[in-house]
């Protein structure tokens, strides 16, 4: 074959293929399946708090694959929801830089941050780049006071889980003919644990209680022998912590090792592991009998039921960390599909009407106020036998309370 021959045959391959990727390529164009939808999962995934992060991280990650596998968002042509994963590592600056990057990565919202001090950093800083942010915990109610139209948070701050959680304790004390009267406050010192013993020593008093200590500890602590001494000293009734899981666990371990048992009970409010399901098995003879008011689902729902299923069978542990972030993200999910639009200000018009009610938590139709769910509230744990049952409201209770605990053997 002459050079000019093998010109002209290279010329007609080159162009055959050519027509032919132009035939494969133009139904691909037309029919292509429309750009992932990025939502940013912000959690700190490492550092003290990686327990909790881990969960939350789960928890999205479920309700997303849900989501993807019944069709995406429908209104934008099934597009699918894509995670992008952020570890705001414990730490508020690291958070601001992780928001920072998931904007440039052009999420469309962002979900999580799970701890009070990293949800304000993050949500600040989400609102300077217009990002819808949707919080998975932060009790902190200041998280939704400063007039900022991005933030919405789904579950109850510490100001309603502490009324409900007191009002509980005033109805259980009361049907027990009052045996509580003093309390002893340990909590963390952050913003999260300051606040709740700010609003309890506003709170209890005119309920009928006097407070014998107050007792703030840095997060992590690594000792509690010297608390567990005060308290001991005191002498209280109650004792209501209010403390991130590693810490609230540590607490308790070292509490039963130094005798430390209240009269009454140890009455919880947002306790970091007082609704802990690994933390009730692994320790059935030091958690048994404590009571806690915090986020937790409606177990007797058949979505919740569903959810619990699918959470044993890969083998997590049930925590209200994958409870809250399943649930975020069915409601972001469907502001999504209503919006009809990943532009931001519309989804935050359509979060902002959001009236959400298929989740697995005890709450009525999602309604944001001012940023805030007032459709949520919290519930009524205490740790029967090593299991985590629902005291209250008795719509979702599993179980009757135990109050006074027995005294000790």
């Amino acid at each position: 074959m002459t050079r000019v021959q093998k010109k002209s045959v290279m010329g007609r391959r080159s162009l055959i293929a050519g027509a032919g990727a132009a035939t494969l390529g133009a139904p691909l164009i037309a029919g292509a399946a429309p750009a992932p939808i990025k939502i940013g999962l912000l959690q700190p995934l490492t550092g003290f708090l990686a327990y909790d992060g881990q969960q939350g991280r789960k928890g999205a990650l479920l309700a997303l694959e849900e989501i993807n596998a019944a069709g995406g968002i429908k209104s934008l042509g099934g597009a699918k929801l894509q995670a992008v994963v952020a570890d705001a590592q414990a730490s508020p600056a690291t958070a601001i830089s992780e928001v920072d990057r998931l904007a440039g990565e052009g999420v469309v919202a962002i979900q999580g941050g799970f701890a009070s001090d990293l949800v304000l950093a993050a949500t600040q800083q989400a609102a300077r780049h217009g990002l819808p942010y949707m919080v998975d915990v932060g009790v902190v109610d200041q998280i939704v006071q400063r007039g900022l139209n991005n933030v919405f948070r789904f579950a109850p701050g510490f100001g309603k889980v502490t009324a409900e959680g007191l009002a509980n304790l005033v109805a259980l004390n009361d049907a027990a003919g009052k045996p509580a009267k003093t309390v002893a406050i340990v909590h963390e010192n952050g913003a999260f644990g300051s606040g709740m013993a700010k609003l309890l020593h506003e709170k209890l008093p005119g309920l009928g209680f006097k407070i014998v200590a107050t007792i703030g500890h840095p997060t992590p602590e690594r000792d509690f022998t010297n608390i567990a001494l005060q308290v001991k000293q005191a002498k209280p009734d109650l004792i209501i912590p209010s403390n991130y899981k590693n810490d609230y666990i540590l607490m308790a371990l070292t509490f039963a090792q130094q005798h430390v048992r209240p009269k009454v009970a140890i009455y919880s409010i947002l306790g970091g592991a007082a609704s802990n399901a690994p933390f009730a098995a692994q320790h059935p003879r030091v958690s048994n009998d404590i009571m806690d008011c915090n986020h937790y689902y409606d177990p007797n729902k058949p979505l919740s039921k569903a959810f619990a299923a699918k959470v044993a069978a890969n083998k997590w542990d049930l925590t209200y960390e994958l409870m809250l972030n399943y649930s975020v993200m069915r409601v972001l999910a469907d502001a999504i599909e209503r919006a009809a639009s990943t532009d931001k200000a519309k989804l935050i018009a359509a979060i902002a009407a959001s009236t959400y009610s298929d989740t697995i938590m005890p709450y009525g139709p999602t309604k944001f106020v001012n940023g805030q769910n007032t459709g949520a509230a919290p519930v009524n744990t205490q740790i029967q036998k090593g299991v985590v049952e629902v005291i209250f409201p008795k719509a979702f209770a599993s179980a009757k309370p135990v109050f006074p605990i027995p005294a000790a053997g």
